[in-house]
């Protein structure tokens, strides 16, 4: 869809930035640092969407054995690489360009650690399940970066995570669909992307920066997050001297309550309550915690 004149919205109902918040360093896991943007007060989510985490973290600091009930995780790595192992027996490193879409489920406990020198730098999201969902086995979609489709057009490249860009759809299966799209616009290129009209959507700016929504608005730079208003989609510009990347995320919103405590999202107190008796207790899909430690 980048056929339009320059300064064309392209869309009728184009949709415009109602909410920016900048991602602040805060501490998480053991010794980790990240930039939260959903999750944050200022944002506590976006339905479905519950957190959206830059993280960069070097050894020995990282995110030792925790559990997770009720959502998915979503990791994208952005330089380096991290080990993942679980309580399961699944294990694997995830490198720069890698994808890892984990559904926790029921039940889940895992440790993420750094594995490399240096900074190990990514993006994770946290994607809400529907109640019917909430409690199915755990899975895993890992996606190497050479197997995830690309497109290019006039200045404009995107990695298609999830969802569909410049006609080229993404395999993965989202329990809650969802859009997930990593552009890279070149200096004074555009591109207007297509969005479900009954979807949330938002962008994390990874660097550079740029002008969304009206070409007259302002430009936004880095570790900023902006939530997108109602309409058919989203038109970029990018009038700076250098490179801007971000990514673009949608999904169909739940509309159920949400409770989270932690690493634990439900959709009442009591559900919660119930979580937090089945992990002390290792019962209801935490039984091989009694055993399973990672070594971390």
């Amino acid at each position: 869809m980048s056929e339009s004149n320059e300064y064309d919205s392209c869309f009728d109902n184009p949709r415009l930035v109602i909410k920016k918040v900048l991602a602040k360093p805060q501490s998480e896991g053991n010794g980790a640092v990240v930039r939260r943007s959903i999750g944050r007060h200022e944002l506590r989510n976006l339905d479905p969407f519950l957190i959206l985490d830059e993280f960069s973290v070097s050894a020995p600091a990282g995110f030792p054995d925790h559990p997770h009930r009720g959502f998915e995780t979503v990791t994208y790595m952005l330089e380096g690489a991290f080990t993942h192992q679980d309580f399961a027996g699944h294990k694997g490193t995830i490198n720069t360009g890698d994808v890892q879409w984990m559904t926790a489920g029921r039940g889940i406990i895992h440790s993420e650690m750094p594995a490399g020198e240096g900074s190990q730098k990514g993006l994770q999201l946290w994607i809400n399940l529907s109640s019917k969902d909430k409690m199915i086995e755990p899975r895993y979609q890992e996606l190497l970066d050479e197997d995830i489709p690309r497109a290019e057009n006039n200045g404009v490249k995107v990695k298609i995570i999830a969802g569909e860009a410049m006609g080229v759809q993404s395999p993965v299966y989202t329990r809650t669909p969802t859009m997930y799209l990593d552009f890279t616009l070149q200096p004074t290129s555009y591109h207007h992307q297509a969005i479900p009209e009954s979807w949330n959507a938002f962008m994390y700016i990874i660097e550079g920066e740029g002008v969304f929504g009206i070409p007259n608005s302002g430009p936004v730079s880095a570790h900023h997050c902006l939530v997108l208003g109602p309409g058919e989609g989203l038109s970029v510009w990018n009038k700076s001297s250098k490179p801007l990347r971000f990514v673009l995320l949608g999904g169909q919103p739940l509309n159920e309550p949400v409770v989270q405590h932690g690493p634990f999202v439900m959709n009442s107190q009591d559900e919660i309550d119930q979580t937090f008796e089945d992990y002390q207790y290792c019962k209801n899909g935490f039984e091989n915690a009694r055993y399973w430690r990672s070594g971390y």
